[in-house]
C-alpha cells in the first residue's frame, strides 16, 4: 500500500499547525461561527445537531493496521467509544469537542492521516472498489490512479472553492463495486498498450441527491498522458459555468444536463486547446513511482486449499469470502451488520481487533468499503478457519456481505443537522427482521439472497437510496417522518435510478412494507431471477398493487 513520504507528512502536519491556531481564535471568540466555518470545513468539521463531527479521508478506502488502530484510540478518547464508517470510505466521529479537534488532528498527522477535503466545496475523497488489487476478475489495479489523483487534487487551487462539492470514483474491473456511474466524474481503467500505463473511460454527470443522475459516456479510451489534462479541463469548465446562485442546481450533472454533453465536451476540448498542458509532463513518473507502492510480487507464494465447511462457517464463506487474484489467498469482508446493529458503526475495540487481524492475517492491510464494511485483503486460505474463530470470538462474524440485511444508512436525524427523519432505527428494525428470514432460510437449505436496501434520512440522499434495489427516503411531511419507497435502483455496472412507489408511509408500517415487497418479488420471480430483473419484467404496477390496495398488518 502507499506510504505517505516527507513531503506528505510535511504537508498534513502543516495544515493541522494552521487549523490550531484557527480554532484557538474560535474559542477565544476572536472568530465568530460564521467567519470559522469556511474554515472549519475545509478541514473536515461539521457542526451537527448535538456536537462537532469530524470526517477523517480514508483515500481510496486504504487503511493500515496502524492507522486502523489509532482511529480506535481516537475512539475512545476524543468520541464516545465509536466511530462511523461512511459510503465515501471514510471514517467519522460524531462527539467531538472543538477543544480536542486540534489534538486529534495532530494524531492523525503522525500516523499518515487527515480530513483535508472531506468537506466543503472542493474534490472530496476519492473512492474505489474495496477490492482493488487482490479481485480475481480486476483488469488493471485503479489504486495507483486513485493515489495520482489525490496529490493533484489536494489543495487545488482553482479547485478549492467550486460551486458544489465534487466526488470522482475509480474502478479496474468490468464490475462496477464502488457505484463509479453516481459519480461526478467516474473512470474504469484498463491496461495500456503493450502493457503500459492505463487507459480510461471517462463518465460524467452522475449523482445523486434531489435530481439522481447516472453519469454519461465523456469519452471512451482516454490515454493516460492526457487523463489530467482532461480531468483537469472537465474541472475548469464546470467552475466556470457551474450555478452558483442555487446550491440543489450546483452539481455538474446539472450543467451537463443543462448544457448538453456535447456541448459540454466542446467546451473542454476548447480549454484543453487552449493552454499549455506540459505541466502535467510530470504525471507519468509519478504514476509509476506510486505503483510501485501497490506492486504484489513481493506477497509470498501460497498452495491454494481445499476448506471442509459446514454450519456457520460454511456460511460466512460462501457470503463473507471474495475470491483473489492469487493463489492460495482469500479476501475477506468484516461485516458492521450484524441483527439490529447501526450499520457502519465500529467500537474502538472493534477497530483495535481489526488491526491486530489485519497484522496477523493480512499483511496489515485493510479496506473500507462503500458499503460500510471492512476488508482484509490478504488473507491466505489456511487461515480462514483460524480468522473465522476470532470473529467469532469478537462479535465481527456475520455472515452477510451481498444479502438484504447488509443495509447501507446514513446517520439520518439521530445526528445530521440536515436530516428530515431518522434513518437509525429504520435500519435496525429490518435489520432484524431480515437477518432472522435469511437465518431460516439458510436452516431450510434455500438461498437467503434477495434485494438491495439503503436508507436515506434526507434528500441529499448520503444514504444512497436512489441506487438501491429498495431504497428508503425519510422525509418531513407535516412536521411528522414519511418513508418513501424507491423500487428498480442499482449500483452496478448497469446503474439506474430506482423509481418512486408511491406515497410514504409512517416509521411503524416501514418493517410490514418492506416484507411485502420482498414477498411480492417472491411470488412473481422466475427461478433465481434478481429482485431487478422481476421488477423490469412485471413492472411497478405489480408492487404497488400489493402495497396499497390491502391493508398493512403492523406490529404492535
Amino acid at each position: 500500500m502507499y506510504h505517505y513520504d516527507g513531503y506528505d507528512q510535511a504537508f498534513v502536519a502543516a495544515r493541522a499547525a494552521e487549523f490550531r491556531d484557527q480554532v484557538n481564535r474560535r474559542l477565544a471568540g476572536q472568530l465568530t461561527e460564521d467567519e470559522f466555518k469556511p474554515l472549519r470545513l475545509k478541514n473536515g468539521l461539521y457542526l451537527q445537531l448535538h456536537a462537532y463531527m469530524l470526517r477523517i479521508a480514508i483515500p481510496y478506502g486504504t487503511l493500515s493496521a496502524d492507522q486502523m488502530r489509532t482511529l480506535g484510540e481516537l475512539a475512545d478518547r476524543y468520541d464516545r467509544g465509536y466511530g462511523h464508517f461512511t459510503t465515501r470510505q471514510n471514517l467519522q466521529f460524531n462527539w467531538t469537542q472543538l477543544k480536542d479537534v486540534p489534538d486529534m488532528l495532530d494524531i492523525l498527522a503522525e500516523a499518515g492521516m487527515h480530513a483535508i477535503q472531506t468537506s466543503g466545496n472542493c474534490i472530496r475523497n476519492v473512492t474505489t472498489d474495496a477490492y482493488a488489487g487482490v479481485a480475481g476478475d480486476e483488469l488493471i489495479d485503479p489504486r495507483p490512479t486513485c493515489e495520482l489523483l489525490r496529490q493533484w487534487s489536494s489543495l487545488h487551487p482553482e479547485f478549492a472553492f467550486l460551486p458544489r462539492k465534487f466526488k470522482i470514483a475509480v474502478i479496474g474491473a468490468a464490475e462496477d463495486r464502488a457505484a463509479m456511474k453516481f459519480h461526478d466524474i467516474g473512470l474504469t481503467a484498463y491496461p495500456g498498450v503493450d502493457g503500459g500505463r492505463p487507459s480510461y473511460d471517462v463518465w460524467v454527470g452522475g449523482g445523486q441527491g434531489r435530481t439522481p443522475r447516472v453519469a454519461q459516456l465523456f469519452e471512451a479510451g482516454v490515454p493516460f498522458e492526457r487523463l489530467l489534462p482532461t480531468l483537469d479541463s472537465m474541472l475548469r469548465v464546470y467552475n466556470l459555468h457551474g450555478r452558483r446562485d442555487n446550491k440543489y442546481k450546483a452539481r455538474i450533472k446539472i450543467l451537463v444536463a443543462e448544457l448538453g454533453l456535447e456541448e459540454y465536451r466542446a467546451e473542454v476540448k476548447a480549454d484543453m486547446e487552449g493552454r499549455d498542458l506540459s505541466v502535467f509532463d510530470v504525471a507519468g513518473a509519478e504514476y509509476d513511482r506510486i505503483a510501485a507502492h501497490f506492486d504484489i510480487a513481493d506477497v509470498p507464494a501460497e498452495a491454494d486449499v481445499r476448506l471442509e465447511a459446514e454450519g456457520d462457517f460454511a456460511a460466512w464463506l460462501d457470503q463473507n469470502v471474495t475470491a483473489h487474484k492469487l493463489p492460495g489467498y482469500a479476501a475477506v469482508t468484516v461485516s458492521f451488520k450484524a441483527p439490529g446493529a447501526i450499520p457502519g458503526d465500529a467500537t474502538g475495540e472493534d477497530m483495535r481487533t481489526l488491526a491486530a487481524l489485519a497484522e496477523r492475517y493480512s499483511r496489515a492491510e485493510l479496506r473500507v468499503t462503500h458499503r460500510q464494511n471492512v476488508v482484509l485483503p490478504f488473507v491466505r486460505k489456511a487461515d480462514l478457519k483460524a480468522l473465522f474463530a476470532a470473529l467469532v470470538e469478537a462479535g465481527l462474524a456475520t455472515a452477510n456481505i451481498g444479502l438484504t440485511s447488509d443495509i447501507i444508512a446514513c446517520p439520518g436525524l439521530d445526528y445530521c443537522a440536515l436530516a428530515t427523519a431518522r434513518s437509525i432505527p429504520i435500519a435496525q428494525a429490518l435489520s432484524a427482521q431480515i437477518s432472522a428470514i435469511e437465518a431460516d432460510a439458510r436452516a431450510k437449505g434455500e438461498d437467503p439472497s434477495g434485494p438491495t436496501i439503503n436508507i436515506s434520512g434526507c434528500i441529499n440522499a448520503c444514504g444512497h437510496h436512489h441506487a438501491a434495489n429498495i431504497g428508503i427516503l425519510g422525509l418531513n411531511k407535516a412536521e411528522k417522518e414519511s418513508y418513501q419507497i424507491t423500487l428498480g435502483g442499482r449500483a452496478d455496472e448497469n446503474a439506474a435510478v430506482g423509481e418512486i412507489l408511491g406515497p410514504g408511509f409512517a416509521a411503524e408500517e416501514v418493517p410490514a412494507v418492506i416484507a411485502r415487497i420482498i414477498a411480492t418479488w417472491r411470488e412473481h420471480r422466475t427461478a433465481n431471477e434478481s429482485f431487478v430483473a422481476t421488477y423490469e419484467r412485471v413492472g411497478k404496477a405489480v408492487f404497488k398493487t400489493a402495497i396499497y390496495e390491502e391493508p398493512l398488518h403492523v406490529a404492535a
